[in-house]
């Protein structure tokens, strides 16, 4: 007897003659892993490290993992705690070992999470500038020493920052070094509309673009719900008042340094960004995300690196696209590339 109504297509019914009555055995169909052929190194065990680890593990993304760690021992900890997960179904049966720079020089995918992070109570990530480009300079000389075709993606902060700076002083090609940037704020954010409109948040249509940080701005003109505009949003969704946007930028850009504050870190959100750029190069998607590269005369500009809608493929970057910002779009760009080319100009 099944309490459940069974499917074919979920289900492979085997009936066995069992002397004088039928005997229903009921199996489940176990999917076939679809794993893509690649190698990827994370440099870096920290929290964040062991996040994207573990999402590329669970999201069956790519087969070779190497986790390099200037202390080896966390670094085998991490991979031998996350190497047990490829024992259970529908886990892939990934390589999973602890590594050193020389990984890179075949890697397909390189992602740097190194140096500290913000702390409890410290909500500005570009008091990490001068720390993190001295941690990931050497990194970065590692990394060049092997290798200047790997995808690198850079979570470390203020990344915008360290984006720009080791593209340059590294002459990596321009499309196959970038950070996570905006993604995770952008998913934030429409999470937070998705919720007062109280639809999905995949339905949102909306870029949080420039600087990951303070300067970070919404093009409202630009944000929609399955093509109604934001503008239109509080009276076609029912909405008793106006939704404000001021109070949701602010929100935006808050959430993250209030995580910090209530649990000590954020990994989980950076984690899958990162593993949503890993997915859409693996597989070759053409998806447009938001992710901080250096410009290339964008509105004129190519003194920066800031997040915009990118288009990813199996080459990293292939275009990087201008949406077609208002004026106070325009006013709120060039107020996130002032403030980073100052920040630039620091080092």
């Amino acid at each position: 007897h099944l309490s459940q109504p069974v499917t074919s297509a979920a289900l492979l019914i085997v009936i066995i003659r069992l002397n004088d009555y039928n005997k229903i055995i009921v199996r489940k169909k176990v999917p076939e892993m679809s794993i893509s052929k690649g190698k990827l190194v994370i440099v870096g065990a920290g929290k964040v490290g062991d996040a994207v680890l573990n999402s590329v593990l669970q999201m069956n993304l790519l087969d070779d993992i190497v986790v390099v760690n200037r202390n080896k021992d966390k670094a085998l900890g991490e991979v031998l705690d996350a190497s047990h997960t490829t024992a259970f179904a529908y886990s892939s049966n990934a390589s999973i070992r602890v590594g050193d720079y020389s990984d890179c020089a075949d890697a397909h995918m390189i992602v740097i999470t190194a140096g500290p992070s913000i702390q409890p109570g410290n909500h500005d990530r570009n008091t990490l500038l001068l720390q993190n480009i001295e941690v990931c300079d050497s990194v970065m000389a590692s990394i060049t020493r092997y290798t200047k075709e790997a995808i690198i993606i850079i979570i470390s902060n203020p990344l915008d920052i360290l984006t720009y700076h080791f593209q340059k002083k590294y002459d990596y090609p321009v499309n196959r070094i970038f950070g996570t940037g905006t993604l995770l704020d952008t998913a934030r954010f429409n999470k937070m509309l998705g919720d007062l409109c109280h639809v999905d948040a995949k339905n949102v249509v909306g870029f949080v673009l420039g600087e990951h940080g303070a300067t970070s701005f919404i093009p409202w003109n630009t944000v929609n719900i399955v093509g109604v505009p934001f503008n239109e949003l509080a009276s076609k969704f029912g909405l008793a008042k106006p939704i404000d946007k001021d109070k949701l930028l602010r929100d935006t850009k808050i959430v993250g340094p209030h995580i910090v504050d209530l649990k000590g870190y954020t990994s989980s959100g950076v984690s899958l960004a990162a593993c949503r750029i890993i997915g859409a190069i693996v597989r070759n998607e053409h998806c447009i995300v938001p992710v901080s590269t250096v410009m290339r005369g964008q509105y004129g500009c190519d003194d920066v690196a800031m997040s915009l809608p990118c288009v990813l493929s199996e080459n990293g970057i292939d275009r990087v696209l201008e949406l077609p910002l208002d004026d106070e779009g325009m006013r709120d760009f060039r107020i996130s590339h002032d403030h980073l080319r100052e920040l630039l100009n620091q080092i």
